[in-house]
């Protein structure tokens, strides 16, 4: 591979619960950040969370680029709603790799964890965030934090109108 078109390693975290109508304004949003990464192709990385991180993944490979994914514990995907699972399912068979956390079932100890691994996997971090602080220590509000204390890279993505869904703490 030439050096010069070496893939830009750009990660994502943010709101699960994002309404339909919000996904669209993210993919948008998300779309013009990847363009503004570099002339280099890009390399995504994720945990594919339903909302925020899927809706990512879709990007890049629309993109022309690649991703792989951090999963928190075995048991990850049945912690995804059901309505996403089957997005899921296809999305972690087109990773290019999947990296394990060493935790055998997900919680917040295991998603911190992958929060972690994903950081130290970058180069930027995109946040889709409304700017709320969570309720535990894996929330997007701590992973933007620690990006920003370890000097990584990291833009806001909140478009105008946009709204998380019901549920959502």
């Amino acid at each position: 591979m030439v050096p010069d078109r070496v893939p830009v390693r750009v990660g994502v975290t943010g709101h699960i619960n994002l309404t339909p109508a919000t996904e669209r304004l993210v993919a948008d949003a998300l779309r013009v950040e990847l363009c503004r990464s570099s002339d280099r192709p890009v390399h995504g990385v994720t945990c594919l969370a339903a909302g925020t991180d899927q809706v990512f993944a879709r990007v890049v490979l629309d993109s022309g680029g690649t991703f792989e994914v951090v999963l928190p514990a075995p048991d990850y995907r049945d912690t995804i709603r059901p309505a996403s699972r089957a997005d899921f399912d296809e999305l972690l068979d087109r990773a290019t790799r999947v990296i394990h956390t060493g935790y055998r079932s997900s919680g917040t100890a295991a998603y911190v964890a992958a929060n972690r691994e994903l950081l130290r996997r970058v180069q930027r971090l995109l946040a889709v965030w409304d700017g709320e602080p969570g309720c535990h220590s894996a929330s997007t509000d701590r992973t933007v934090a620690l990006a920003r204390a370890r000097g990584i890279p990291t833009t806001i993505v909140w478009p105008a109108n946009s709204r998380r869904a019901a549920g959502e703490p």
